[in-house]
């Protein structure tokens, strides 16, 4: 069985305006919150802004010197593609300051991060807070939500890491895998 090899998770709830951060130390096979907080940015131009992100994902690794950063998918509603563009600029900063500290970067979509914390994929962030409150014995909920979310994100990476290593070896079948081993055995795809 293999082990699990990260030690310090850093959680990332990305955004232009504000960016939530939490660090989690998971060394002892159990989660523990190293720090949380926001990045701000007070910049007008979308330069600046991406800047400031920048700049404070590059102290919070200097800080932490995390052996991962979880990041949110980056996805788009289809009424407001602006916003996934946006967010673009935000995880593209971050993604740079990972790179730059050769750490790698991994992603979960949101409804993957809330369904691990609540048990259901569309959960309000209020249950998103409580959750992680709960989870880690913290003595308030986090906030802003965002705080709360970035937690939630690096929460989601230990439960998936310490999954994958309690399964060592074992092979896990996947919507996907089930799709292609279907295509070779000459099946139709299941509706």
């Amino acid at each position: 069985m293999s082990q699990i090899i990260e030690r310090i998770i850093l959680g990332i709830d990305p955004g232009l305006n504000t960016t939530g951060y939490g660090v989690l130390d998971v060394s002892t096979g159990r989660a523990r919150l190293l720090e949380a907080g926001v990045i701000k940015s007070a910049g007008k131009t979308l330069p600046v802004r991406v800047k400031d992100i920048y700049d404070g994902v590059v102290e919070v690794i200097e800080t932490f010197h995390p052996d991962i950063l979880a990041l949110e998918a980056l996805y788009s509603l289809y009424k407001r593609p602006e916003t996934a563009i946006l967010m673009g600029h935000a995880r593209g900063a971050i993604c740079l300051a990972a790179a730059q500290a050769n750490i790698e970067v991994v992603s979960y979509a949101a409804t993957k991060v809330k369904k691990t914390m609540t048990g259901a994929g569309h959960a309000p962030k209020d249950q998103i807070q409580r959750a992680v409150q709960m989870e880690l014995q913290l003595p308030c909920i986090p906030e802003p939500p965002d705080v709360a979310d970035a937690i939630a994100i690096a929460f989601c990476h230990f439960t998936e890491a310490h999954l994958t290593s309690r399964l060592g070896n074992a092979h896990v079948m996947t919507p996907q895998s089930v799709w292609a081993l279907d295509q070779r055995k000459g099946r139709k795809p299941q509706e």
